[in-house]
C-alpha cells in the first residue's frame, strides 16, 4: 500500500476509489473496502481510500470532545494489511471545506486521483456545506467519464450501527462486544513512561501508557487482560484503566502489568489489544487488600490466557 498524505496527490493510473473516514476500519468497512479491492482487480484499477483529518467536525465544529476508535496511523496501519493499492489522508481545512462540489471532483477526484469507477454511500453528501449528493455525483460522472457505483441503504446503515455499537460498547467496557464489530482486538497505542514506582513496591510493577491523541477513545474504566509483542514474542498481561482510588489518585491513567516481561521498556512505543475485561476499578481499605485482589486478577488473567491457547 502506497501512502499519500502530501496537500496534493496524483495516481497515474486510472482507479476506483470510495471515500469515508473509517474510522475503526470494523466489519462493515471491510466489506466496502473488499468490494472496492475485487472491482479493481476485475476493471484493471487502482483501489483508492480517500480519507480525511482532521476529523471534518474536530475543524468545522471545534469538538474537542470527539472520540475517535483509531488514531490515524492507526488507521493506516489496519488499512496496510487489507491489498489496498492506496491510501490518500487528504488534510482537511476550512478551505477544502469552502471547495464547490464541482471543484472537488474535477480537482480532486479526477485531475488528482484519475478516478474512473467510485463506490460511494447512497447518502454521500460533498461539496461546500455539503450540498451535493450522490445524483450530482452522478451527473459530474457523465461530465468526467466515470461510473458511481452505490453502496445501498442496508450496507451503510450496517457501517453505522457497528460504529455507534463499538463505541457504546467500550464505553461501557463491554470488550467482547467491541471486538465482535471490529473483527480484530481493539488496541491501545501509546508510549511508556515513568509512573510513581507504586506497583513496583506491592510487587505489580506497572508500565505507564501515553497516549498522545486526545482524540483516542479509552474504554471505561477498569481491569482488562491485553497482549502486545516485546522481541518479537507475544505476550500478556492485565492493564488498569482509571484513577487508582485506593491511594487517592486523581489523574485517569493507563497501566500494564506485563507477565514474564524482564526488560527496561521506558520509551519504548507499544500496542497493547484488550482480550477481555476481569472487573471495574474499585477502592480498597488499604493497599494490602488492593495487593491481594491483583493477585485475583493475575490468576484469573492466566485463566483466561489459558483458554486461548487451549
Amino acid at each position: 500500500m502506497k501512502l499519500h498524505n502530501s496537500p496534493t496527490t496524483y495516481i497515474d493510473k486510472p482507479s476506483v476509489i470510495t471515500i469515508g473516514t473509517f474510522d475503526g476500519v470494523h466489519i462493515g468497512h471491510q466489506k466496502i473496502i473488499k468490494r472496492l479491492i475485487t472491482t479493481a482487480k476485475k476493471e484493471g484499477l487502482e483501489s483508492v481510500i480517500l480519507t480525511f483529518f482532521p476529523h471534518p467536525r474536530m475543524v468545522l465544529q471545534k469538538d474537542a470532545n470527539i472520540k475517535l476508535l483509531n488514531t490515524i496511523s492507526e488507521r493506516q496501519e489496519i488499512l496496510e494489511q487489507t491489498g489496498l493499492n492506496h491510501l490518500i489522508i487528504k488534510s482537511f481545512t476550512k478551505d477544502f471545506a469552502n471547495l464547490s462540489a464541482h471543484d472537488y471532483v474535477k480537482n480532486i477526484l479526477v485531475d488528482e486521483l484519475h478516478a474512473k469507477h467510485i463506490i460511494i454511500g447512497y447518502d454521500h453528501r460533498f461539496g461546500k456545506n455539503r450540498s451535493a449528493n450522490i445524483e450530482n455525483l452522478k451527473t459530474y460522472g457523465k461530465e468526467f467519464d466515470f461510473e458511481v457505483e452505490e453502496i445501498s441503504a442496508e450496507d451503510i446503515e450496517n457501517v453505522a450501527v457497528s460504529s455507534t455499537k463499538i463505541r457504546s460498547a467500550l464505553n461501557n467496557g463491554d470488550v467482547a462486544t467491541a471486538n465482535s464489530y471490529l473483527g480484530y482486538h481493539y488496541f491501545l497505542t501509546g508510549t511508556i513512561s515513568k509512573g510513581k514506582g507504586l506497583g513496583k513496591q506491592i510487587g505489580f510493577p506497572t508500565a505507564n501508557i501515553h497516549i498522545e491523541e486526545a482524540y483516542k477513545l479509552i474504554p471505561k474504566n477498569g481491569v482488562y487482560v491485553v497482549k502486545s509483542q516485546s522481541n518479537q514474542q507475544t505476550v500478556f498481561g492485565m492493564m488498569n484503566i482509571g484513577t487508582n482510588p485506593t491511594v487517592n489518585g486523581k489523574q485517569q491513567s493507563i497501566e500494564v502489568h506485563f507477565f514474564d516481561i524482564d526488560e527496561n521498556l521506558y520509551g519504548k512505543t507499544v500496542r497493547v489489544e484488550l482480550l477481555h475485561r476481569l472487573r471495574d476499578e474499585q477502592k480498597f481499605g488499604s493497599v494490602a487488600l488492593l495487593q491481594e485482589q491483583l493477585k485475583m486478577d493475575r490468576e484469573n488473567s492466566l485463566k483466561f490466557i489459558a483458554n486461548i491457547n487451549d
